[in-house]
Formats: structure tokens, sequence, C-alpha cells
């Protein structure tokens, strides 16, 4: 089974009060420790779900790992970022890791999402109306950085000429993913998009990406759209098998479905500061008792997906993670 796992750390719940920063790289090192999580991930937010700074965040949980790769999933300020000067800190991240910094990058929310995505555009001075523009072009000069002695570039964002990126990343190329989820057209209440900003979505990963991290999907939607994006990369002239594909999910392991559930949606609304229909939360979680749990993850597998990232979608992370190292990996398998 070509099937990884990925652990999902709650850094918002560092703000939130509700765990200690330790608490995370102890974490970390138990993740590693048990074999079975090939990556450790992290949120981004600035104002409209604070949390640790992603790349301080994996900074340190660089120097207490040597095996896993360090993702953010997704970098929602990356349209916020000056593209030169997040180009060195990544770069930097790789060296420090000995080339274990993995990127998923996203558009973040629109002002039309509440009142902080709002402000944080603002504050940082970024028409919500050029977080694609601004993306593309992110991933473009990202990769010019990396890959060129003397980089240039000239668009209606950023314009420079002969910069020379130091230090360079260890990894080569170094992977830049997209993270979306465009069959919604609004997160929180789950209504459809048209299909034309499915197409430019999918249109995208297909172009630009090295992968698609994507959530909310049952395996059956995950492998059609997919092979949708897939399809485009093709027409690009791309090879489609090269393209990696990951899930952002969340698990509960509790013998009452029902109350696994309850617990996710209490947590999902609290780290989201939402309120989440009961459906939303059913499709964005695996729960139940470790056999069910195992039987999910294998659903998933079966559909062709690269890599799943769980969060332990409860406060008690320490009894989560130890409930999923012992009882669901042994009946999953294949580890």
């Amino acid at each position: 089974m070509a099937h990884t796992l990925g652990l999902i750390l709650a850094n918002r719940a560092v703000v939130l009060g509700a765990i200690k920063a330790r608490d995370l790289l102890e974490q970390t090192s138990t993740a590693e420790a048990s074999g079975v999580f090939d990556a450790v991930w992290v949120g981004d937010s600035l104002l409209a779900k604070p949390r640790l700074e992603s790349v301080a965040l994996l900074s340190a949980l660089a120097a207490v790992t040597r095996r896993v790769r360090l993702g953010v999933g997704c970098l929602a300020t990356f349209v916020h970022r000056h593209p030169v000067l997040f180009a060195q800190q990544w770069a930097s991240l790789d060296v420090l890791s000995e080339g274990r910094a993995w990127l998923a990058v996203c558009l973040g929310g629109p002002d039309s999402a509440n009142a902080a995505q709002a402000a944080e555009h603002a504050v940082m001075g970024i028409a919500s109306a050029d977080r694609v523009g601004r993306l593309e072009d992110g991933i473009v000069i990202l990769r010019k950085l990396f890959g060129e002695t003397k980089a240039s570039h000239a668009s209606p964002f950023y314009r420079f000429e002969n910069v020379s990126l130091q230090p360079k990343p260890v990894q080569t190329p170094l992977p830049i993913w997209i993270a979306s989820n465009p069959t919604a057209l609004t997160w929180k209440q789950g209504a459809s998009a048209p299909d034309s900003i499915v197409e430019r979505s999918f249109r995208r990963v297909a172009k630009y990406a090295d992968g698609w991290m994507t959530n909310k999907l049952s395996p059956s939607e995950f492998a059609e759209q997919f092979g949708r994006i897939r399809a485009m990369a093709k027409e690009e002239g791309r090879d489609p098998a090269a393209l990696g594909s990951a899930l952002y999910h969340n698990i509960n392991v509790n013998e009452d479905r029902q109350a696994g559930l309850e617990e996710t949606k209490k947590f999902l609304d609290t780290y989201y500061s939402t309120n989440f229909t009961p459906k939303f939360v059913e499709q964005w979680t695996i729960t139940g008792d470790p056999k069910s749990c195992a039987g999910q993850l294998r659903a998933y597998a079966d559909a062709g997906l690269g890599h799943m990232a769980l969060r332990l979608s409860s406060w008690d992370q320490r009894g989560q993670l130890a409930r999923f190292l012992n009882e669901v990996v042994p009946a999953y398998g294949g580890r």
C-alpha cells in the first residue's frame, strides 16, 4: 500500500490556551519515534485564525527530528508574504532540516469569509481579488529563486533583477504543492461552486504544483477529482504520474461514533471560531472504534490517495495519539 501518514499539530491550540508549545515538540518527537508517520504538519494564519507562526515552529521541529518531513498545510499567508524574503526563509528551513521541508500553499479566505479575514488582507495591504494572481506569481518566483543563479522577474505584483538567493534549498527541486477544495464555494456553508471556478482551481494545480492537498472529500470524490487534475497535467505537458496527492483530515478514535463526532465538532468549532454543521464535520472526520477507523483509512489508500495528514480532533491530544498508534495502526496494517 503506497500510502503515507502525517500528523497535523494543533498549533492554534497554543494561542487558545489548550496546550503548551512544548507539547507540540514532544508530540512531534513521539510521532517520529513511532515510525508510523512520514510527516508532521502545521497550519498557518495571521489574524483570521492566529497561532504559532508556521516557519518558526517548523524550524523548532527540525531541531527535535531527523526523519519526518516538515510540512505547512496550508500556508494561508502565502499571498501576504513577499516571495523573495519567504524564499530565503523556506530555503533556510530546508537546510536546517537537511532537505525535509514540504510546502503546500493556498489562497487563504476571501474578504467575505469573515471580518477577521478581511482585516488580515487590509493590514497586509493585499486586495482579496489579487490572491489568485499573487499565489501563481509567488510559485513562479520561488522556482526561479531556488533554481537559478541570478533570477529576474517582472509582473504587476513583483519586480526584481539578478537576485541570487542564498542559501539554496537542499531539495532540488524543492516541492511546492497547492492546497484547495474548489468544490466548496464557501468553507462554512459548503455551497457548490460554479464549474468555472472548479475548472480554474484544478487547472492551477495541474499547471503550477508538484502535488495537490485537499480536504472534506470521500474516497470516491477524491479519486474523481484527482483524476481530473492528472488529466489536466497531461494537457499541460507534465507527467501526471509525478503529481502527488494528500488529504487534510480529522480523526477521533471513539467506540461511540456519535460521541466522536460531537467531540470533533466542539473541537473544530473552537479551533476555527465558527459553528460547523454536523454534516460538514462528518464529511471531514474519521471516527469510530479502532477497526472502523482503520477501515476508513484503507478506503482512502485504495482510492489512490498518496498521503493522509491526520489531525487529532480532541483536546486530549496525547490520549488520542496513543490510541491511534497502539490500536488503529495495528488494525490498519501495511505500515
